[in-house]
């Protein structure tokens, strides 16, 4: 049971972290430049069950994984998350401003990987057992 939840902390948590907060940063950004199309739809939240596409978010991840296993290689996991909705009609500025939207998923992912990084180097530092 601890190996479990490990396993889920190590990895799920920063993985939902990462699908919710790369959709929610597209909104958002997309409503400080006007477009209130994922606001208007209850898109820009930190929510993953409004994020989550059956085929992107759970078929496909779920079959690479069970194929990479099955085939003896490296488990691998790959998919995406239901998108943002943005009507660029509605941005003050549309090609300038959807240059930002569409930066504000992989931004925050970025930032994001930092942090982790960071949290693990700390981890680290105090030594395994220092963590559990």
């Amino acid at each position: 049971m601890a190996e479990l939840i490990a396993t889920l902390a190590i990895w799920a948590i920063p993985v939902l972290l990462a699908i919710t907060l790369h959709e929610a940063a597209h909104g958002y950004v997309a409503r400080a430049f006007g477009d209130r199309t994922a606001e208007q739809l209850g898109r820009i939240t930190l929510n993953p069950i409004k994020h989550i596409d059956p085929v992107g978010t759970v078929a496909v991840p779920v079959g690479i994984l069970t194929l990479s296993t099955l085939f003896g290689g490296p488990a691998m996991l790959f998919g995406w998350a239901k998108p943002v909705p943005v009507d660029p009609r509605f941005l003050r500025r549309p090609k300038q401003d959807m240059f930002w939207v569409a930066g504000a998923g992989p931004m925050i992912n970025l930032a994001q990987a930092l942090v982790w990084a960071l949290l693990f180097k700390v981890a680290f530092l105090f030594g395994p057992g220092a963590v559990g």
